[in-house]
C-alpha cells in the first residue's frame, strides 16, 4: 500500500471496538470530555480507558485539551464527526452513557461565576451568539480577538475597549467549561462583560454562591441584542463530570 493513500484499515480498527466507539460517539456533539466520562460512556474501568484514549490519539481520531490539572478530549476533526455520523446510520444507535447529576446543581450548571466571568450553558450560548454575530473571532492559543465592528458593539452596550487592560494571554480567551464540555469567554473581557451585565441588571448573583439568575430585563436584553431567548433549565442536560480547577 502506498504511504500517501488513507489509512483506512487503520481507522476503522480504532472504531470497530465496541467501547472506543461508544468513547468516540460521546464526543460526536462537539464537547471536549475528561478520562472519566469517556470510560464511563464507553462502559470501561479509568485504566482500559487511557489505553484507549491512546490508541486513539495517536490514529488522529480525537485531539487533547488541557485544562490545568485536567485533560480533555475531543474529536479531531469534523471528517472523524462525519465518518461516525455515516456509520451510525447503517445499524441502530443507542444514547452514549452519561453520568447524571441531582437537581440541586442544575442552576450552577445553567449560569455561574467562574472566577469573575459567566460561565455554564449560559456562558457558552453568549460566547457563541457573540462568534455568530461576528463581535468576537476565535484566533489560536485560545484567544479570541474583538472586530471593529464588536469594538463598536461593545461601546454602545456601555463597555469601553480601550479601558480593558489585556494580560499576556491577551484581552479575551476561550476557557473550557466544565459542564458544557465547550468554550466560553473569558479574560479581562470577560470579567468586563459580566460586570456590565449585572450593572444593567440582565444578570444577578445570588449571594453567598457562584449561581447567576437571568432577569426578565436580561432576557429582553439578550434577545434584542444576540437573538438569545429564554432559555428553558430545566430541560438542560445533567451530564457532569469532576469540575475543572480553571472554573472553580
Amino acid at each position: 500500500m502506498s504511504d500517501n493513500q488513507p489509512k483506512l484499515a487503520s481507522a476503522a480498527f480504532l472504531i470497530a471496538d465496541p467501547a472506543r466507539a461508544a468513547m468516540l460517539m460521546a464526543l460526536i456533539d462537539g464537547r471536549a470530555l475528561p478520562a472519566g466520562e469517556l470510560a464511563f460512556a464507553g462502559g470501561v474501568m479509568p485504566q482500559t480507558a487511557s489505553s484507549h484514549l491512546a490508541k486513539l490519539l495517536s490514529g488522529g481520531l480525537i485531539a487533547v485539551e488541557v485544562q490545568g490539572r485536567h485533560r480533555y478530549y475531543r474529536l479531531a476533526n469534523a471528517q472523524v464527526a462525519l465518518a461516525l455520523e455515516s456509520l451510525a446510520t447503517i445499524a441502530a444507535t443507542s444514547p452514549p452513557r452519561l453520568r447524571r447529576i441531582g437537581r440541586d446543581e442544575q442552576s450552577l450548571k445553567f449560569a455561574r461565576c467562574c472566577y469573575d466571568h459567566l460561565a455554564g450553558h449560559l456562558g457558552v450560548v453568549l460566547a457563541e451568539a457573540l462568534e455568530r454575530h461576528a463581535v468576537i473571532t476565535r484566533k489560536g492559543d485560545k484567544k479570541y480577538e474583538v472586530s471593529p465592528d464588536g469594538a463598536d458593539w461593545f461601546s454602545r452596550m456601555g463597555l469601553d475597549l480601550a479601558r480593558v487592560t489585556p494580560t499576556r494571554l491577551g484581552i479575551a480567551r476561550q476557557c473550557l467549561d466544565w459542564t458544557e464540555r465547550k468554550h466560553h469567554l473569558a479574560g479581562p473581557l470577560g470579567v468586563e462583560f459580566l460586570g456590565l451585565l449585572c450593572a444593567k441588571r440582565w444578570l444577578c448573583r445570588v449571594d453567598g454562591s457562584r449561581v447567576i439568575h437571568v432577569t426578565e430585563m436580561g432576557w429582553t436584553g439578550l434577545a434584542t441584542e444576540l437573538g438569545i431567548h429564554r432559555l428553558p433549565e430545566d430541560k438542560l442536560s445533567l451530564a457532569l463530570e469532576v469540575s475543572c480547577s480553571e472554573c472553580l
